[in-house]
């Protein structure tokens, strides 16, 4: 593979134009399918296999409605010592729901009313329903819910409060670089250019990411009119696409950098560093998109759509990486070796050029190895306090909206008003022989009505096939507390008795009940994909270093960074720590598919930074230094572009911690904060002081392992040595074939 990417760094070096006018068509060709292709995007979360699922799926069926309409409601709250069914406040009522009715596009708007069950006990709080038709595209003219937002606002001005929420007010607009995630950006810029010491070097990892995010986010949304996407997996790949394609880039940009300040041809280095770098690149993006495909292995259509989805954006920033950036560096020539920054290139002067950069990771290195089993025990310490609220991880579907939308509002008045369970009504399906339904529905009501924690059970509607009949339970608590699960579950139970006497078949659905379902099946399947994430770990890192200890410390590691990075999650998002400074105004369960997303991808991080780590100390140590020394200059040659791609990481998650949506804040610190403690704790401090613990134990591999296991050049390392060798007997000038050898010692991360 190295003398592949090897041959295409240089051709994409010599044919620049050629390579940069390839990739500028295809990014036409997908913005025109975009543009023309995208579909709105869907909020509804379904998993086949469920009870709630297939019983929705029944219910839609038996008791048909129009989906060519749309609904929304109007929540009406009256000022204190008033009600909205008399008086001034009650005409303003009916005259803001007459205006939604005249307003085009609406079918109809019913004011509040007790017989419907949409005006609170103490008259206070009323719900207007509202229908609307759609566009083609399924989507609510701007015109249409324009005029009805104008309404409400003329009902404000009467003294009411009006919120409006329903489907068709609680459409996030996608926002896909919003300020925060520029200062991400920016952040991310700052840090290349201090590793560079050159504003033109900085800027092309950026450009090069951009492009790549670009294409795989435009890809996704011209497939948006063949599958079914929500939006949170448009963010997820730009989040992830960002971050690694920056990344890539600084791996091989500053291999090539170092080669050509020491006098390499800059041709020569850019293949070079894209058979050494590039390959490590090549095998980071695999590892994450591995991680991320094996998401389908849990059968949950969402969640397989996000994973591929982001994997697509991952595959898209690794060819980036290996083609359109060496014709970038083909532009810039030997300029790449110059610096923009003088105060930043007079320091590096004082400190004593190239071995002296390597100091502090030396010597960090060093006192790790002196102490490291004070390093060991206070580093898993530190881990497991960290992991221990992870024990109170409760999962849900629900605070994905910004709190502070008016469908947000809205949802609080209709809380405070009727009571949170008004929200989390489960419905009841009964099925059985017509004209025995009924009877059995009704029986089976009675039985509900009394069990605890259910606050009101609506009469029996049938269907017009007279088969089926449903029943409408509405608990005391919210959708996403335990305590309607607690109901969900007595339904279930409760059950049984009257399918034993009877026909009839019962089952429960609804959005509660589907939410339930879902968080469910996804704590269920957690495990089973950890176990797969595991095992490939182990296999993929016995294969690259050869060894036993080091996957198997590999994988601890991962788990330990997991487990801390999830326990920061709850104590945020759950428990409400730090939640004011992070601006999380709504504190609950975990959004369910955050833990897989986060195992798949930190997954992939986490093995980048072993390889970029580990792979020096294993070929300090095969060259025959002592295992402890080994570790010293492997760690040392290593850490400082590992602290760099890891700050770059950090700086891109933690942007998106304040985007409005919910969803992105918690998908944003849960990446940041694994990747700060997998990089920093783990990686960079654990892994050393494991490391000189085991000694030269930690190379230990089984004889017959050693037989049957390929030999994996992840660096490039023959090809180093053969370029080498080549420069020197073609008489290249010493300082050429001197930038050659030190091209061999590099390995995949010198910076």
């Amino acid at each position: 593979m190295s003398t592949l990417l090897y041959r295409l760094g240089r051709f994409a070096y010599r044919r620049k134009w050629s390579v940069i006018g390839g990739w500028s068509v295809l990014l036409l060709v997908v913005l025109a399918a975009a543009v023309g292709l995208m579909k709105p995007f869907t909020s509804a979360t379904t998993i086949p296999g469920t009870e709630a699922q297939r019983t929705l799926d029944v219910v839609r069926q038996k008791f048909p409605t129009d989906d060519a309409h749309l609904t929304g409601k109007a929540v009406f709250r009256a000022p204190e010592g008033s009600t909205l069914g008399a008086g001034d406040t009650g005409e303003a009522v009916r005259r803001t729901v007459d205006a939604i009715a005249d307003v085009p596009g609406v079918v109809s708007a019913a004011a509040p009313a007790s017989e419907a069950a949409t005006l609170s006990a103490d008259g206070r709080t009323g719900i207007a329903g509202i229908v609307f038709s759609t566009e083609k595209n399924g989507t609510l003219p701007t015109a249409t819910k324009g005029a009805v937002e104008q309404a409400a606002a003329d009902a404000r001005r009467a003294g009411l409060t009006v919120e409006l929420g329903g489907d068709a007010f609680s459409k996030a607009e996608i926002e896909i670089m919003g300020p925060g995630e520029a200062v991400g950006v920016l952040i991310a810029l700052g840090v290349l250019v201090f590793v560079f010491r050159s504003l033109r070097a900085a800027l092309v990892p950026v450009a090069t990411a951009l492009v790549g995010v670009a294409i795989g986010v435009l890809g996704l949304l011209s497939l948006t009119s063949v599958v079914t996407m929500d939006s949170t997996s448009v963010i997820l790949a730009v989040m992830l696409g960002l971050a690694v394609g920056i990344d890539y880039a600084l791996f091989i940009v500053s291999r090539h950098q170092t080669q050509v300040r020491e006098g390499m041809d800059p041709e020569e280095s850019a293949g070079l560093a894209n058979g050494t770098a590039g390959g490590a690149v090549v095998f980071a993006g695999a590892t994450v998109v591995i991680a991320l495909a094996a998401l389908c292995v849990v059968h949950i259509p969402f969640l397989t759509v996000m994973g591929l989805g982001a994997a697509a954006t991952v595959v898209v920033s690794v060819l980036v990486a290996v083609t359109l950036l060496p014709a970038v560096l083909g532009l810039m020539g030997a300029r790449i070796a110059t610096s923009t920054v003088p105060v930043l290139r007079r320091s590096t002067v004082r400190a004593g050029g190239r071995g002296d950069r390597e100091g502090a990771g030396r010597r960090w290195a060093t006192l790790v190895a002196r102490r490291r089993w004070t390093v060991l025990v206070v580093s898993l310490l530190g881990l497991g306090i960290l992991a221990l609220p992870a024990a109170d991880l409760r999962l849900g579907l629900g605070g994905t909206q910004d709190p502070d939308t008016t469908a947000a509002r809205a949802q609080r008045l209709v809380d405070d008003g009727f009571g949170p369970g008004y929200s989390g009504t489960l419905v009841v399906l009964v099925q059985g022989t017509a004209g025995a339904v009924a009877d059995t529905a009704e029986e089976f009501a009675s039985t509900v009505r009394d069990l605890p924690g259910v606050r009101a059970v609506s009469p029996v509607a049938t269907a017009a096939s007279g088969d089926a009949a449903l029943i409408s339970v509405t608990p005391s608590s919210g959708p996403e507390s335990e305590a309607t699960k607690g109901v969900l579950a007595g339904i279930r139970h409760a059950r049984d008795a009257v399918e034993q006497r009877t026909d009839a078949d019962i089952a429960v659905t609804g959005t509660t009940a589907v939410n339930i379902d879902v968080a469910g099946k996804l704590s269920a399947a957690l495990p089973v994909y950890c176990l797969v994430v595991m095992g490939l770990a182990l296999l993929l890192l016995i294969v690259v270093f050869r060894a036993i200890a080091v996957p198997v410390k590999a994988a601890v590691g991962f788990l330990l960074s997991l487990g801390a990075s999830l326990g920061a999650l709850v104590a945020v998002f759950q428990w409400g720590w730090l939640s004011g400074f992070l601006g999380i105004k709504d504190t609950g369960p975990v959004l369910s598919f955050l833990p897989m997303l986060l195992v798949g991808i930190l997954f992939g991080l986490a093995m980048d930074y072993e390889v970029f780590l580990v792979s020096r100390m294993r070929e300090e140590h095969a060259h025959g230094r002592p295992a402890a020394e080994a570790m010293i200059r492997g760690f040392a040659h290593g850490s400082k572009v590992v602290t760099a791609a890891a700050l770059i990481m950090i700086a891109v998650f933690g942007s998106f911690v304040f985007a409005d949506m919910q969803v992105i804040k918690g998908m944003g610190f849960a990446l940041g904060i694994g990747v700060l403690l997998d990089a920093f704790v783990v990686r960079m401090t654990l892994v050393p002081a494991v490391m000189a613990i085991l000694g030269g134990r930690a190379w230990w591999l089984p004889r017959f392992l050693k037989r049957v296991l390929p030999t994996v050049d992840i660096e490039g390392e023959r090809l180093a040595r053969h370029t080498a060798r080549t420069v020197a007997g073609h008489g290249t000038p010493p300082r050429q074939a001197d930038a050659a050898q030190v091209a061999v010692g590099a390995g995949g991360g010198d910076a």
